[in-house]
């Protein structure tokens, strides 16, 4: 321990420290990179156990010096270079970092990483792992033989390790965070490892480049990207709540192929209106869920809308003329199907105030003339065409049907406001409801739009190919069987409980977020 009363030893000491942290600034700028393909809730393990297992690597090679000092003895000659252990270690490395830096790259540039929302594909945790592991083998070496170069007392060199991992692992996650809010930066840092591994490449086969010229590269580009930044951040502060509604508006009207210009692109436009929202309640959750309703109905079939058979108020005319006036007083709808036997006979459709009036005034009901014939459409057919498909029919109601001519159920102008808007009360006063018990857990209705639960519990559980449109779908479709009480399954992070059955439908669900058994 005589170190400890050598002021040079102290003055390598602090030497070291900081240029341990530099040189660890690639490795964990990768790390960062690499970890933001998992889901968020494994992020910082990755990043955690990435740096954990640099600083054991350094450790342990230090602690191996005698080795390390013969991995710069050649091993064998090709046309005039000498190649060591270490030269074959950054060839290695160095091409490792062109190929990944260079796939990464070309993701970003190519749009590839541009996924649905809400229902991402994220890398296999120990895939990740495996590649930080080689990344960290790549850089500890580099780390390693610098702290020998410079320092004569292992103490020191561990010390130095400890303490420069330690600054790493405390300016982790603020980096993480913010290399996932600025995809600038990204491909700036891309760039970087790109430019690294090239020299690690060339340094291999015996040209040393200057580390001091690489730096003063990454430190240029970074003071241009840091203007960038600010530039970027004045506009945003001089962005008022009118100015992201405006824009917000014309955003939407670009994508759609018309509507406003605007100086700004609209790339940027949509990071502006993206990154205020995010910090400030500029929409209320109403304004966003129909926002969101309005862009998904050109996505969805009229059968994710509508009132399915078991629910639709119908006659039957083969039925006697006492049966039908007594059935009709007790009707809560303003439209009623008309059918023969089954109401996959259906003849047509008829207002219920119509039929009312013959009531009223004690006359036989006159079913022909109150019949009026109903559009008729296929259950896969799109909302929006169906919109303008209703706006010529006599009667605002459209019956769905399925491929073989089956009556499925029935679409109204209201069915399509409430898919933009939210649910409603029926005249029978019935709405679906989502309770909110405490934080991860609701009771819900069977019969929930599958659209608007996943909004509120912030997760996609719709499915593409629409073979579900409620909660009670949603179940059933996992389950694969008519459910009794009790029973529970998990998907999509949640945990599903069927609470109450009526008859073969599914009533209530109870859901629970699985971060609340994992705290």
């Amino acid at each position: 321990m005589e170190w400890i009363a050598d002021p040079n030893a102290w003055i390598g000491l602090v030497t070291l420290i900081i240029l341990e942290i530099v040189l660890g600034i690639d490795n964990l700028v990768f790390i960062s990179i690499l970890a933001g393909k998992l889901p968020p809730s494994q992020r910082n393990k990755a990043r955690l156990l990435g740096l954990t297992l640099a600083l054991l690597m350094r450790l342990g090679l230090l602690a191996s010096i005698s080795w390390i000092v013969t991995l710069t003895k050649p091993l064998f000659t090709v046309f005039s270079f000498d190649f060591s252990g270490r030269d074959i270690i950054m060839i290695v490395g160095g091409v490792f970092l062109l190929a990944k830096g260079t796939m990464e790259l070309h993701e970003r540039l190519e749009g590839k990483g541009a996924i649905k929302e809400g229902n991402p594909v994220h890398a296999v945790f120990w895939q990740v792992i495996a590649q930080i592991v080689v990344l960290d083998a790549v850089f500890s070496l580099d780390s390693v033989i610098t702290a020998v170069g410079m320092v004569q007392h292992l103490p020191v060199m561990m010390i130095a390790v400890v303490i420069a991992m330690g600054v790493m692992m405390l300016a982790s996650k603020p980096l993480m965070s913010f290399v996932e809010k600025h995809p600038t930066v990204v491909i700036l840092c891309l760039g970087f490892l790109m430019m690294i591994g090239f020299s690690l490449v060339i340094e291999g086969f015996g040209y040393h480049v200057p580390k001091g010229y690489l730096y003063a590269a990454i430190g240029f580009s970074i003071l241009i990207e840091a203007a960038n930044q600010i530039g970027r951040h004045n506009r945003e502060k001089r962005v008022t709540t009118n100015d992201l509604r405006e824009r917000t508006a014309g955003a939407v009207l670009r994508l759609l192929g018309g509507g406003r210009g605007s100086d700004m692109a609209l790339s940027e436009t949509v990071d502006v209106i993206a990154e205020h929202t995010a910090a400030a309640d500029v929409f209320r959750p109403e304004e966003k869920e129909m926002i969101r309703g309005v862009l998904d109905l050109a996505d969805r079939p009229v059968r994710s809308i509508m009132t399915p058979r078991n629910e639709v108020e119908w006659l039957d005319l083969d039925a006697s003329e006492e049966e039908l006036r007594n059935e009709l007083r007790q009707f809560a709808h303003s439209r009623v199907i008309l059918a023969r036997g089954q109401v996959d006979e259906f003849v047509g459709v008829a207002l219920t105030k119509d039929l009312l009036l013959y009531l009223a005034d004690s006359k036989p009901i006159d079913w022909q003339g109150a019949m009026k014939q109903p559009l008729v459409v296929h259950e896969h057919s799109n909302v929006l065409r169906v919109m303008e498909q209703l706006r010529g029919s006599p009667v605002q109601m459209a019956v769905i049907v399925d491929e073989h001519g089956s009556f499925e159920g029935v679409a109204t102008p209201t069915d399509i406001l409430e898919a933009i808007a939210g649910e409603f009360p029926d005249e029978d006063g019935d709405t679906p409801s989502v309770e909110t018990l405490e934080n991860g857990v609701w009771i819900v209705d069977g019969f929930t739009d599958i659209r608007r639960l996943s909004g509120v519990l912030d997760t996609d559980l719709v499915d593409d190919d629409d073979r579900y449109t409620t909660l009670a779908g949603y179940v059933l479709w996992h389950l694969g069987h008519i459910p009794i009480g009790g029973e529970k399954f998990t998907a999509n992070g949640f945990e599903f409980e069927v609470l109450t059955m009526e008859r073969r439908n599914i009533a209530k669900v109870k859901i629970t977020a699985s971060t609340v058994y994992d705290i």
